[in-house]
């Protein structure tokens, strides 16, 4: 029995959540954790939802394309060290990994990340409706991204040339806040899209405001410039709360690590409870993970991906 499996990274957006999806630019990192989804051929094809979406939109990529395909059953599993609901991108190395695996499944051959990405994105957008394709675009590629969508037919995806620098690397974690119980697209359509309908030229102000954050968060790590670098994740959080997408639970946190260093929440957020993982640069590391062992807050260190999507032996 052959089985076929691929593996994508999770993600953290180091700034430009939430203005992204306005046509704003984006910096995203992809992250050392990875899903693998693995398939093989059997006698009954899957019931998932989400599985059946991803093969509609292979099997129409491969008839536009014309390229020969076999359309048979098959049955799969999935393992994963990403936490899902935790805005790092669990939904989206999903997509990723299916996509590789269905389109090498049906075909008999590998596809490049273009293909792979495109189709991830028409199924990340059945998981958030306003879907931006930062994340599927991250995980696809891996290494920094930058970002930015003007339209659906025009996205600029720079895939950088260089990493964030080991001294600024070496003091970043991820924070949890608690899982939100909103959904991203909830809180980019019912949060952040009502606050952009009710005071359009005050919103357009703060995601103006987001784009220079994030240009400023490139050239902090262009210069490995520790503080600037901190000022940066520091405006950004500001930013967000202004936007109404960092819960009061989120806020106390941070304002509980401050001793230690400054932090931002990453992705969608969340209002109500928790807003998810958030990113936290330390300039005390040991007093930092000190008091998160002694407070029993969740923690681990931000590790960076240089590798996107990739076939698995």
């Amino acid at each position: 029995m052959k089985t076929i499996s691929y593996s994508a990274p999770a993600k953290v957006i180091l700034s430009g959540e939430h203005a992204v999806v306005y046509g704003k630019p984006a910096i995203v990192a992809a992250l050392d954790l990875r899903l693998k989804f693995s398939l093989w051929e059997d006698k009954k094809n899957p019931t998932d939802k989400t599985i059946l979406l991803i093969v509609e939109k292979v099997k129409e990529y491969l008839k536009k394309q014309k390229i020969p395909f076999k359309d048979k059953k098959f049955n799969f599993k999935f393992e994963s060290n990403i936490p899902i609901k935790q805005r790092l991108g669990s939904s989206a190395a999903f997509c990723v990994a299916t996509a590789a695996a269905l389109l090498e499944f049906y075909s008999g051959r590998e596809f490049d990340r273009e293909t792979i990405n495109n189709i991830a994105y028409q199924t990340e957008k059945y998981f958030h409706i306003n879907a931006s394709g930062v994340d599927n675009t991250t995980s696809c590629f891996g290494g920094l991204i930058f970002y930015r969508k003007e339209f659906e037919f025009l996205k600029t995806i720079s895939a950088l040339n260089f990493k964030i620098p080991k001294k600024i690397e070496e003091g970043l974690y991820l924070v949890d806040s608690g899982n939100p119980v909103e959904s991203t697209g909830y809180m980019v359509n019912n949060v952040v899209g009502e606050k952009y309908n009710k005071s359009p030229r005050l919103t357009e102000e703060i995601l103006n405001d987001i784009e220079k954050t994030t240009k400023r968060m490139v050239v902090s790590i262009v210069k490995e410039d520790k503080e600037f670098f901190a000022k940066s994740l520091i405006d950004s959080q500001i930013f967000l709360d202004m936007l109404g997408v960092v819960s009061k639970k989120a806020k106390n946190l941070l304002k509980d690590l401050e001793p230690y260093g400054y932090g931002k929440v990453t992705g969608g957020g969340g209002k109500k409870e928790g807003s998810g993982y958030m990113l936290f640069f330390a300039d005390k590391i040991k007093e930092f993970e000190s008091y998160c062992k002694d407070e029993n807050i969740a923690y681990f260190k931000f590790k960076q991906s240089y590798e996107g999507v990739r076939k698995e032996v």
